[in-house]
């Protein structure tokens, strides 16, 4: 028999070490107005601690993570954590009326959570209308103290941000478009790490620029914090391997070119092995949508080796056409989950419920007496199963969920859509009034704890084919398989990945496809699950999962944090 006292040294020691590992990690952002200058403009923005981007925030896989947030901006105000599990902190989750109501201006909030078992690149941004355009940061996990990498250590880790400027306010943007019923003014350019890059007006000296060493290697945290641009990523002349997509591993993939969407990342390693020089990185819109304008402009960085000479024009990529779907695709279906890495979660194998849900653009009526922008007089709508999602007022969802109040929300979205029809056949479903008018309400989905879902996600083309990015807060999700058209289920079960898929928080369902995903509800709580270009998410394109408590105080959600801002 083993001795007792010894055992009991050996446990303590554990502890010891299991809690010195972990820090308590803390911040402050003070989010106001800041002018700035883009494009020739002096622009006004909302922003965080003076800075655009705002700040970067690094951490360890078991830190607590404390974030006190001081709204001296004009503005009602949340902060979402993307892709933060939330393990039993849903109160802190940050959507705007569905975990917490508003910070309203000249109050404050703090948000207080533990991050467990993700590693890599996420981020923070404000879920609060369209603020999140100049609201939003880096947030970096990296492996416990004594814990590695799953691939070569890089010599600096650099983070990558590609974002959405308007020479214009974006609260008022976002007015405009949702009073009109019509399209919000497409952007007016992109950026990276905030500036727009030497082709556009009064932008020469505007251009993120990464010096690096020859021979050496860089981890590069990109993160695509676009409102409404799915974007092309490529640095001329160089590969890149893909190491991590939403803090997740995969199985390396070297590419010279990343598609990434709204809300999603990348993490990936670049190998300075060219010959001394500069060398272009470009990001250009991917988008499918045919008689839609959009943003069709391209955001230049530049990488300067060591020793490059001052003169000289840099090599400039070749970036795909904006409509390549071809590209995109082969980029988003062909990662990987690195099985059996660090936090890799096997394929749930028993499925309890079963989703069949389509997304897309409808129309809902012009409001009496008034003119409306859309299509033939009507305001742009969007839903999934034809049920276009509107979110409370008079409290959240979680505290009535929590509290157990009636008349905030009803139960019974539905498994599948109203009616079965050719969902990607455009020249069908334009303009037939069977599919076009989604009603506007708060249906959720009610799901026992640990119960697992698996959801297929159908495009239709209703109005265009577009790539929707859709997230879910509060867990990752596995990507079972993904494909054009209309899923069908004979078929394309067998193209299933039930041995290492991707996991994601955040999937492009194909533009005219479909994508099949699988998670596990094993954390309490309100989660809502939307797309991620803005436009979209103004008109009703979401849907909300409600997690029941498990059977024991460690899977039970707890009270609410005392400073919970009140509606």
């Amino acid at each position: 028999m083993r001795n007792p006292v010894l055992l009991l040294v050996g446990v303590l020691t554990l502890m010891v070490a299991t809690t010195a590992s972990a820090a308590v990690v803390e911040h402050t952002f003070n989010v106001q107005n800041l002018t700035v200058t883009r494009l020739c403009n002096r622009q006004l923005i909302v922003a965080v601690n003076g800075s655009f981007p705002g700040p970067r925030i690094r951490v360890r896989e078991g830190d607590t993570l404390i974030v006190h947030v001081y709204n001296k901006s004009p503005y009602n105000l949340t902060v979402h954590w993307h892709g933060v599990y939330q393990k039993l902190s849903c109160w802190a989750d940050g959507p705007n009326m569905i975990t917490q109501c508003p910070i309203l201006p000249g109050n404050k909030y703090t948000y207080k959570f533990k991050i467990s078992g993700q590693e890599g690149t996420l981020w923070w941004h404000a879920h609060v209308s369209w603020l999140r355009a100049t609201v939003h940061g880096a947030l970096i996990i990296r492996p416990k103290s004594g814990h590695k990498y799953p691939f070569p250590k890089p010599h600096r880790e650099v983070t990558i941000i590609l974002g959405e400027w308007w020479n214009a306010d974006v609260m008022d943007v976002e007015e405009e478009a949702v009073t009109s019923g019509g399209l919000p003014n497409i952007s007016d350019a992109f950026t990276i790490n905030g500036w727009p890059g030497d082709l556009y007006p009064c932008s020469q000296n505007h251009m993120y620029k990464l010096k690096v060493e020859p021979g050496k290697t860089y981890l590069l945290r990109i993160v695509n914090t676009a409102l409404n641009g799915q974007l092309f990523y490529k640095i001329a002349n160089h590969n890149l391997t893909v190491f991590a997509i939403d803090a997740a591993y995969t199985k390396p993939y070297v590419t010279d070119i990343i598609m990434i969407a709204p809300g999603q990342t990348v993490d990936a390693l670049l190998v300075a092995d060219q010959d001394i020089g500069s060398y272009y990185m470009a990001a250009s819109p991917y988008s499918t949508s045919v008689g839609i304008p959009y943003d069709n402009n391209t955001t230049r960085g530049v990488v300067v080796y060591d020793g490059a000479p001052p003169i000289g024009k840099p090599l400039m990529p070749t970036l795909p056409a904006f409509s390549d779907t071809a590209t995109a695709y082969k980029f988003s279906s062909s990662l990987k989950g690195l099985k059996d890495g660090p936090h890799w979660a096997q394929v749930p194998k028993n499925v309890d419920y079963k989703m069949f849900v389509t997304v897309g653009l409808g129309f809902t009526p012009c409001e009496a007496n008034r003119t409306c922008l859309g299509p033939k007089g009507t305001k742009l709508s969007a839903s999934m199963n034809n049920q276009s999602f509107v979110p409370p007022k008079r409290m959240s969802l979680l505290q009535a969920f929590y509290s157990n109040v009636d008349g905030i929300y009803t139960t019974d979205f539905p498994v599948k859509p109203p009616i079965e029809f050719d969902y990607t056949n455009a020249t069908i479903n334009n303009y037939n009034p069977a599919f076009l008018f989604a009603p506007k309400v708060t249906k959720v989905t009610k799901l026992k704890f640990n119960s697992t879902v698996e959801m297929v996600l159908q495009n239709t083309a209703i109005i265009g084919v577009e790539n929707h990015p859709m997230h879910l807060h509060g867990s990752n999700f596995h990507v079972l398989a993904q494909g054009f058209g209309n899923y069908n289920p004979s078929k394309h079960r067998e193209m299933f990945n039930l041995v290492d898929p991707q996991i994601r928080n955040t999937i492009g369902v194909p533009a005219g496809g479909w994508a099949v995903i699988r998670f596990t509800a094993d954390n309490p709580g309100v989660w809502i699950m939307h797309c991620h270009l803005d436009a979209h998410l103004t008109y009703g394109l979401g849907t909300v999962f409600m997690v029941e408590n498990g059977p024991t105080p460690e899977t039970t959600l707890p009270l609410p944090p005392v400073d919970l801002p009140n509606c």
